[in-house]
């Protein structure tokens, strides 16, 4: 992360004290813990169902500055689960429609719209002054892509996904001797699905995407114990949360390499 935990953080006005005092009533959290918050920048990637569910959370919380990454527009389709667009925002950018939602939300934050598909190029100008990236995008590619640049950097990858009736979360902090995305999605093969060819319910984009904005807090301000090493699963259709533990794959091609 590029926050220090050493470096004095600007203090809270009185409209953020009053905004935020909910959160700074928790013992684990108080001002120390809201003011990392105002100070993070976080990078959310994808603003289908996971997104929408994951930055309207992190606005309200408090994120001092969102980077919003899809570049796609909305369309009739995505608002049976994507519940921050409305029929009028059909055929525009999901960034800016999602920008000046969280903007009325909270205009307290910043918010730089990516209006395009992140590339290795862009997450290299980035990551170097990001905290999280949140990754809320639905194919494997991306998501290798988005594992590699992060563990690159050293920046902290909170990674969510939904299909059918089912989710799963689990948090990459890319520290040294901790598992990457791809010691365990090396277990996936080569078939994939998403939402478009095999559908999902649209709560289960919220469980999972509100999950990931709290571990996405717990990973900035150092609260909780994160899900670091380990995959929670939810079954919808059960009601029941699985919780699988992983380890670093001693033959992982990018966490076991040398760093530059």
């Amino acid at each position: 992360m590029t926050q220090n935990k050493n470096t004095p953080l600007p203090p809270l006005n009185d409209v953020q004290t009053k905004r935020y005092a909910r959160h700074i009533l928790l013992p684990k959290m108080d001002f120390e813990g809201q003011e990392r918050l105002v100070a993070a920048r976080v990078l959310i990637v994808g603003l289908g169902g996971l997104g929408n569910a994951v930055a309207p959370y992190l606005a309200a919380a408090g994120v001092g500055t969102l980077f919003l990454a899809d570049a796609d527009v909305v369309e009739l389709s995505n608002l049976q689960r994507q519940i921050l667009f409305k029929n009028s925002d059909i055929g525009r950018a999901k960034v800016t429609a999602c920008a000046e939602h969280l903007t009325a939300q909270n205009p307290d934050i910043q918010i730089h719209q990516l209006n395009q598909r992140v590339d290795q190029g862009l997450l290299n100008e980035l990551l170097p002054s990001i905290d999280v990236v949140v990754d809320c995008t639905d194919n494997l590619e991306t998501r290798n892509l988005l594992n590699a640049a992060c563990y690159a950097h050293q920046v902290g990858l909170v990674s969510g996904a939904a299909i059918r009736m089912e989710g799963q979360i689990t948090v990459l902090p890319m520290t040294q001797g901790a598992p990457c995305y791809q010691c365990f999605s090396r277990f996936f093969g080569e078939q994939e699905l998403s939402c478009m060819t095999a559908g999902v319910l649209s709560p289960i984009v919220g469980v999972i995407g509100t999950m990931q904005a709290l571990e996405t807090i717990k990973l900035i301000t150092g609260i909780g114990q994160s899900l670091t090493g380990r995959l929670l699963h939810f079954d919808g259709a059960e009601g029941e949360w699985q919780c699988f533990k992983f380890v670093q794959d001693p033959n992982c091609p990018v966490c076991n390499s040398t760093r530059s």
